[in-house]
């Protein structure tokens, strides 16, 4: 049954990353413009890859999409929309200022504060503004969870903010240059919390740790007072081959994750979309999401096997070659990011070497994946509440105690800014990677689009640093940019799966860091089924569209790949990720 044919009129979608978000906003989007309903979907993410599923180029402006005639969608570009919130700083000191000192507050606005905020900005219009009174539904297809409950937070703190700071500044600037004023945060807070308006739809798929992150979200949603919650369980598997062990693990799996489904998600309204055969992209395959039919296929056992390549150990073993190196595991959210890292520590501290493995992940797990103590294996992560207040401590400390009473209140008062926790995490990341030059880190990072908004703030410190010095005194200062363009120092390894949208996504990280002049290490293509021997028609359907996916990476994007099979045994503990690491390709 299609649970999305008479919704409120904000539907958000958010969950795990790799859990579905897109294809089934996509999907219900779809549905209602069919319906004759005039429908907007707007991306959030950073990384969207809405273009590539609806088979339209988008902007930051609403676009018809061909095929179905009552729907438009758009990306909120976070770029453009920091530079539209510049311009309008900048405008009122164009003929007063001369270039240079004008260039001097462009560069303080390049940060990823300004990004962060500028983009709410146009996302606090769509949900609370006049901007989108065309439309009677406005979808939002959200980044991955940790980023999503931030952005939801923003419309509380911002207004927070601007109702203390009196003294008309901040880390954004002047506030004349904010179109944000306090009714429009009032107007998206209020329709944010009227269950009448807004409905937040958790997509999880039947695994533990979705789940786990669902509820998580739950709970952290209702304290912001978004109450209205729904969930949808996507890809539910059943096998058809009751013959083949990894058909039925890949059942098992799921099944055991819905019977230990946490008490917080057992009270919400649930609905389940089985697992498709074929690629969910295109308007055809998304059409068909919502329906109760199983993927079709194809009926014929798979026996093809992807190429020939190595198991993740070959790539660990010129990894162990250097006693020291920031290794850093990227890409789309969902892909197994933190099971990889995890895998390449607990195989490197095996060989005898300490490792520090650590995550800038708000939602990772990465105690839950390691599970227990490993020798030679330190785990942390970086946790931005702590961080923002051992930072904000620190800076009161050394910058307020010569500061007079106003002068104080001033830097308490910009410190409280949300744009704070930006600037924490930076320094806690700047710390993990100058750490490298005295051991192994391995860094599981957090999804796509939050990834590239710290490497922004990376590159604006460097910027920042480098405008400081003088150029007929030369300093042997080494930047966060400087290690992480440095490949003999930093390991970039990206991880995807072998389906189109994610190998796409991990191709834009890619072109991202080469900007930035990090050129990656290799790739690893996780939880192939087309390595793991399966027979069942349904996931041999799915092998299909794997094997071109491995081709395409080893044709266009990186010579050196290693690659996962979907695992029998959950990849947790230091046991299944020491046999995840070895695994060979059969």
């Amino acid at each position: 049954m299609n649970p999305f044919t008479s919704p409120t009129r904000h539907l958000f979608f958010t969950g795990k990353g790799g859990v579905g978000k897109t294809a089934i906003a996509c999907a219900a989007a779809i549905s209602l413009a069919d319906r004759g309903k005039r429908v907007l979907l707007v991306s959030t993410d950073p990384a969207s890859n809405l273009d590539e599923m609806l088979g339209v180029k988008l902007g930051n402006q609403p676009t018809p999409v061909p095929g179905v005639p009552m729907l438009h969608a758009m990306n909120i570009d976070p770029e453009a929309a920091a530079e539209a919130y510049r311009e309008r700083v900048i405008a009122p000191y164009r003929g007063s200022k001369i270039d240079q000192e004008i260039q001097t507050i462009r560069e303080q606005l390049s940060g990823a504060c300004t990004t962060e905020i500028a983009a709410f900005d146009e996302f606090a219009g769509l949900i609370g503004g006049a901007d989108a009174t065309a439309y009677e539904h406005v979808i939002f297809d959200t980044a991955p969870t940790g980023h999503t409950l931030r952005l939801l937070s923003l419309p509380l703190a911002w207004t927070h903010f601007l109702d203390t700071n009196t003294r008309g500044a901040s880390c954004l600037g002047p506030h004349s240059g904010l179109t944000m004023h306090h009714d429009r945060f009032a107007a998206a807070l209020s329709a944010l919390s009227d269950p009448a308006h807004t409905t937040v739809v958790l997509v999880a798929r039947a695994d533990v740790a979705a789940l786990r992150e669902a509820d998580r979200s739950a709970r952290e949603l209702r304290d912001l007072g978004i109450q209205n919650q729904q969930l949808v369980i996507n890809a539910v598997f059943h096998a058809q081959d009751r013959q083949d062990a990894v058909a039925l693990a890949f059942e098992r799996k799921g099944t055991l994750a819905l019977e230990q489904m946490p008490e917080g998600l057992r009270s919400l309204t649930r609905f389940e979309v089985p697992l498709k055969g074929d690629n969910l992209v295109g308007l055809d395959a998304l059409r068909g999401l919502l329906d109760d039919k199983p993927g079709a296929s194809a009926g014929v056992p798979a026996t093809a096997r992807p190429s020939e390549l190595p198991p993740l150990s070959r790539l660990i073993d010129e990894l162990a070659a250097s006693q020291h190196a920031l290794v850093m595991v990227m890409g789309k959210g969902g892909v197994g990011k933190t099971t990889i890292a995890a895998a390449i520590a607990v195989e490197l501290a095996k060989r005898g070497i300490p490792v520090h493995l650590s995550t800038t992940d708000p939602a990772a797990h990465l105690a839950n994946t390691v599970v227990g103590q490993v020798e030679r294996l330190q785990v942390s992560r970086i946790d931005p509440t702590a961080e923002t207040k051992a930072y904000t401590e620190k800076v009161i400390q050394r910058k307020g105690r010569d500061l007079d009473a106003e002068g104080r209140a001033l830097l308490e008062e910009d410190l409280r800014s949300p744009c704070t926790e930006e600037v924490a995490v930076f320094h806690a990341f700047s710390k993990l990677v100058a750490e490298a030059s005295r051991g192994m880190v391995v860094l599981d990072t957090a999804p796509t689009g939050h990834t590239l908004l710290l490497l922004d703030a990376t590159g604006s410190y460097h910027r920042d640093v480098m405008r400081g010095l003088s150029p007929s005194n030369p300093s042997r200062l080494v930047t966060p940019l400087m290690r992480l363009q440095d490949p003999a120092y930093t390991k970039i390894i990206l991880v995807t799966l072998a389906e189109t949208t994610p190998v796409t996504e991990a191709a834009q990280l890619q072109a991202d860091l080469r900007r930035a002049g990090i050129e990656p290490f290799a790739w690893v293509i996780n939880s192939s089924l087309a390595a793991s021997g399966t027979r069942d028609p349904l996931l041999g359907e799915r092998m299909g569209g794997e094997l071109t996916q491995i081709e395409r990476v080893l044709r266009d994007y990186s010579k050196r790949v290693a690659i996962v099979p979907w695992m029998v045994e959950p990849p947790v503990g230091p046991k299944q990720l020491l046999a995840l690491a070895e695994h060979a390709t059969t």
